[in-house]
């Protein structure tokens, strides 16, 4: 699946580490609230998969200039994308990431859950065949 880039109109792939980083960003956001232990789980994914500095304020805009009834598309589609360019052990150290991102707050709420469900259904090993 693709985002839009910013004022193109052009559909653009997301390579799976941006594809990572919308998803846990997303998680951050739909119990509705910011926690700063949240985001200590999100640099240290971005440290994990990036070893230099790298620049979101392109990823930001996107983010913040999502309606929030788009949050569970754009999670799909960014899930989407990070499978395609993943390997089966990738996939399984994100969700870790996943449920670190929705337990890092001290509570998982309905919305975060089905996130999660999501995810965890998609990239089920039973599901998706040999890589």
């Amino acid at each position: 699946m693709y985002i839009y880039a910013l004022n193109t109109g052009i559909m653009v792939k997301m390579n799976k580490v941006m594809a990572g980083y919308h998803m846990l960003m997303i998680l951050s956001q739909v119990d509705g609230e910011f926690d700063k232990s949240e985001g200590k789980v999100i640099v240290k994914y971005l440290k994990d998969a990036f070893p230099f500095r790298v620049d979101l304020d392109h990823e930001v805009e996107i983010l913040s200039g999502l309606p929030n009834e788009d949050y569970f598309l754009h999670f799909n589609n960014a899930m989407n994308d990070f499978y395609e360019d993943s390997t089966h052990q990738e996939r399984m150290d994100f969700l870790n990431f996943a449920v670190k991102m929705v337990k890092a707050d001290k509570k998982i709420t309905p919305e975060e859950n089905k996130y999660l469900k999501e995810l965890f259904f998609a990239w089920d090993s039973e599901h998706e065949g040999l890589d």
